[in-house]
């Protein structure tokens, strides 16, 4: 794990091609648009091929913050970089539809680890695969 600042005071972090990134509160308008540029300085900067934004510790989001995601989606899609928003709580989602906001183009994931796994990365092994394997032992 790599490539760690905070200019905004939201972490991002860089493992492999992969930077890794997670809102833990809402954000307001100026830190908004301060992530957006950030990440977008990054993706550039450190040649990354995949974003994960882990929203799951947001329990509100306003329709600035959804537009912001999507921005950013598009973004990086041009500079050629897949965005996962992952860990999108009920009542994110209820919010975004009661509010009319359609976040086209934005790949979801119902977790981090799932996030992950769409970008490429996989683990490796889990309690339950230890010991299982097909050799004789």
């Amino acid at each position: 794990m790599t490539g760690v600042r905070r200019a905004t005071g939201v972490p991002i972090l860089r493992l492999g091609d992969v930077l890794v990134t997670g809102l833990l509160e809402e954000l307001d308008d100026r830190s908004a648009t301060a992530f957006l540029d950030e990440l977008t300085e990054r993706i550039t900067a450190e040649g990354a091929t995949g974003v994960l934004i882990d929203i799951s510790r947001l329990t509100i989001i306003d329709s600035f913050v959804a537009r912001t995601l999507s921005e950013l989606t598009t973004t990086a899609r041009l500079l050629g970089t897949r965005v996962i928003v992952a860990g999108m709580r009920p009542p994110v989602a209820i919010t975004l539809v009661e509010l009319g906001l359609r976040l086209d183009g934005v790949e979801t994931a119902l977790t981090a680890e799932r996030g992950m796994a769409a970008l490429g990365w996989f683990r490796t092994a889990s309690s339950q695969e230890v010991g299982h394997g097909d050799h004789a032992g």
